[in-house]
């Protein structure tokens, strides 16, 4: 008999761990998106605020998607051409992405990446989410990429 409770111990860690999610995931089943680990990230983003190193994660795991959506917060002057180059400036030579710190002093840029995560979980597209980002955050400032 005392083998049911160790049983049952199992099962619902076992069920714990899978409702979880995969490590480098946020969120589970449909609704998992891809992360940068954590520890792959430079000190000085580990350092800063949760929802900044997630914007992090989310943007070094996820080019494509970040690269289709603009950035309200005037870093078109720095030359920024999108939300992810808020946060990744280009490519070392091992293949590894080289951040930039912008993204770790600027809300606009974490708001818009945590708006495009929100979405993507709620199984947006996207053109839908790019619509969605230029119609709340068009009147907080000029878009650093062309309409389309």
């Amino acid at each position: 008999m005392q083998a049911r409770p160790h049983r049952l111990v199992l099962l619902i860690t076992i069920l714990a761990l899978a409702a979880s999610g995969l490590p480098g995931c946020a969120g589970n089943g449909r609704d998992a998106i891809p992360m940068m680990p954590i520890d792959r990230l430079p000190m000085e983003i580990q350092s800063a605020p949760a929802v900044v190193q997630e914007a992090y994660q989310f943007a070094a795991a996820n080019p494509d998607v970040m690269k289709a959506i603009p950035c309200y917060c005037g870093c078109g002057s720095i030359g920024h051409t999108s939300n992810y180059s808020c946060y990744v400036a280009g490519q070392k030579a091992d293949g590894s992405p080289e951040y930039d710190n912008h993204a770790l002093g600027c809300s606009i840029c974490v708001d818009i990446t945590q708006d495009t995560m929100r979405l993507l979980k709620q199984g947006k597209s996207v053109p839908q989410i790019r619509a969605y980002i230029d119609d709340t955050y068009g009147k907080y400032g000029t878009s650093n990429m062309p309409q389309e």
